[in-house]
């Protein structure tokens, strides 16, 4: 097997757009979006048009408008490309709905370009329309950008994110340790290792006092309902905004120093395959959310397989009743109060969190995943794994116990 030296990546950069740039980067959203909501009406009422369907209606409906025939032709037929494929991953991703109407007072400002449609000159990108917009070059791009995706973040930010490949980064050697990560709500992430732990930073919680200031001057200064929102009103959404981002900028950063850790010492990965959606329905939604299991967890799974490490993902059930020393399940399932395990069977005692984190290594060292596989297991290796977990819900999980 050939493996390739490089990788697709994207490289993202801040722009700096001046008032002219910034309103016909709006404009072209604006037909973009126009665009996006007539191919969803096309799908609801029944005509189910494909892409080549739509390009030949882009086509005509250019023909006919000049408000059309002012944009890029480029930014729309990319529009219409991303509809079909987010259409298409509706019908074959599981959880993913059909395409939903853009509203113009909550769809953030999107569009997309080829090496048709857009250049750089001069640290300058220059995109069609004769609009050009300065770039912060934080970095350098590693190899010329096929195509660039221009948008604005809830703050009015403009970013430009360029995809670019590059050469992979040299593996370390394969004898390296295994580890086992198991999610909790107390400790993000505990693992087998105790020195690579991931603490609960709480940053969403350090600021939620700023936060809960910024939206109650937001409430004092609602417009009535029909009237325009006042510019106290939007600087105090503003504030809201930037110390809401503050919070989830430093849970990415810590995710990614994290999971670049665990990559770089160890080979084999045992991840514990949780999904925290369902604890939004619980009391521990608002420590959950700031935890961030969901983005920890694509981080780490995302930066292993690009190094080449042998990722594993084992479904919860029954990883916190199963002992790591012998094996044996206990009976009755564990409290919230419980925070040590004690089996029966052997004796061994160890914190609950660790427990689990060592039955999920067990489980993925006894399957022997391949370089590039990420598959599910059963969190059960007593008798050689040949216990089947039963149909339902499991009675208990490592994550969903805390």
């Amino acid at each position: 097997m050939v493996i390739d030296v490089f990788e697709t990546v994207r490289y993202t950069y801040r722009l700096r757009p001046g008032r002219t740039a910034e309103a016909a980067l709006l404009d072209e959203w604006g037909r973009c979006r126009w665009l996006w909501n007539e191919a969803v009406h096309q799908q609801r009422t029944g005509r189910k048009p494909t892409f080549g369907t739509l390009s030949k209606m882009l086509t005509e409906a250019r023909s006919r408008n000049a408000w059309l025939r002012a944009g890029s032709q480029v930014a729309q037929q990319q529009s219409l490309r991303t509809y079909a494929i987010a259409l298409d991953h509706s019908f074959k991703v599981k959880g993913r709905g059909r395409p939903k109407v853009k509203r113009l007072k909550d769809a953030p400002a999107s569009l997309e370009y080829t090496t048709r449609g857009f250049r750089i000159k001069a640290g300058v990108l220059c995109l069609p329309g004769k609009v050009t917009v300065p770039v912060v070059w934080s970095r350098e791009l590693p190899s010329e950008p096929t195509s660039v995706r221009v948008y604005r973040d809830n703050l009015g930010h403009w970013y430009a994110s360029f995809v670019v490949r590059r050469a992979r980064a040299d593996t370390p050697e394969a004898d390296l340790p295994a580890i086992g990560v198991d999610w909790g709500v107390k400790t993000t992430a505990t693992t087998t290792d105790p020195a690579f732990d991931l603490p609960h930073l709480g940053h969403r919680k350090r600021c939620a006092a700023e936060r809960g200031k910024a939206q109650r001057k937001m409430a004092r200064r609602r417009p009535p309902k029909g009237q325009p929102p006042s510019k106290g009103y939007l600087s105090a959404k503003r504030l809201a905004a930037r110390i809401e981002k503050k919070a989830a900028r430093q849970n990415t950063h810590d995710a990614r120093v994290w999971a670049k850790s665990i990559t770089d010492h160890h080979a084999l990965i045992a991840v514990e395959d949780f999904k925290p959606k369902f604890l939004a329905k619980t009391r521990m939604a608002r420590k959950a959310a700031d935890a961030a299991i969901g983005a920890c967890k694509r981080e780490l799974i995302d930066r292993g397989t690009r190094a080449g490490r042998k990722v594993v993902l084992v479904p919860p059930a029954y990883t916190t009743m199963t002992c790591s020393e012998c094996g044996a399940r206990a009976n009755l399932r564990l409290g919230l109060g419980v925070r040590i395990f004690e089996c029966a069977a052997c004796g061994y005692t160890a914190d609950r969190d660790l427990n689990a984190a060592r039955t999920i290594l067990a489980t993925a060292e006894r399957n022997r995943a391949g370089a590039d596989d990420i598959r599910h297991t059963i969190a059960s290796f007593r008798d050689g794994g040949s216990d089947a977990v039963r149909a339902g819900n499991p009675p208990n999980s490592s994550v969903g116990s805390r």
